[in-house]
């Protein structure tokens, strides 16, 4: 199964109205190659990589741009994330391609935004019978989810478990998203909107 089209057109950003970049997610020419050659010893690039299958980096990541927002100026480049019947990490039964931001700025103090855009292609759409965790922190208590019971085939945002928001999923859509998070007061706000639009709360 080709999961979606993702730009992770990513940016983590201080709380503020002219807030600085963190951790920069964007793609570029080289995000590819660093993503390929990302190890516990060799910790290059954006992104940690070592949730994946046992294929080749290309076989799950792939970077170019045709995979970007083009409502989104800039970035030069999007991603395309594929889970498959081989994305199976240490034999566990549940397929898994994870990119998760490698920074050792404080990306979880504060107040911080998170940003990024996706869709998915109308060729191998996800399957609405399986849960598909989309974009999450380690401990569920924000994620994007697709796939969920009683879903009805749309996207998820959940906190702590629970439907908070959904928004139909259709082929070849751009969501772009934004988790505000309060890590002092532990409060989520999140941002959305489809296309070029302006996102709101």
């Amino acid at each position: 199964m080709f999961f979606n089209t993702i730009a992770l057109t990513t940016a983590l950003l201080a709380g503020s109205s002219m807030a600085e970049i963190i951790w920069d997610g964007r793609f570029t020419e080289t995000s590819a190659a660093e993503i390929g050659k990302w190890s516990w010893e060799n910790q290059v690039g954006a992104y940690q990589y070592y949730i994946h299958g046992s294929g080749a980096t290309t076989d799950y990541v792939n970077i170019s741009p045709d995979y970007v927002n083009p409502a989104d100026k800039s970035s030069s480049d999007g991603a395309r994330i594929t889970v498959d019947g081989t994305s199976s990490w240490n034999g566990q039964t549940m397929m898994r391609t994870e990119l998760i931001p490698s920074t050792k700025a404080a990306i979880n103090k504060g107040k911080k935004f998170y940003h990024f855009s996706l869709k998915r292609a109308a060729e191998n759409a996800p399957d609405a019978t399986a849960e598909h965790q989309v974009a999450f922190f380690e401990s569920h208590f924000t994620e994007l989810k697709y796939g969920v019971d009683g879903s009805d085939g749309k996207l998820q945002w959940m906190t702590d478990g629970k439907s908070q928001f959904d928004m139909d999923f259709d082929a070849d859509v751009w969501h772009n998203v934004a988790y505000g998070i309060d890590f002092d007061a532990k409060t989520v706000e999140f941002y959305h909107s489809t296309g070029a639009d302006e996102q709101g709360l």
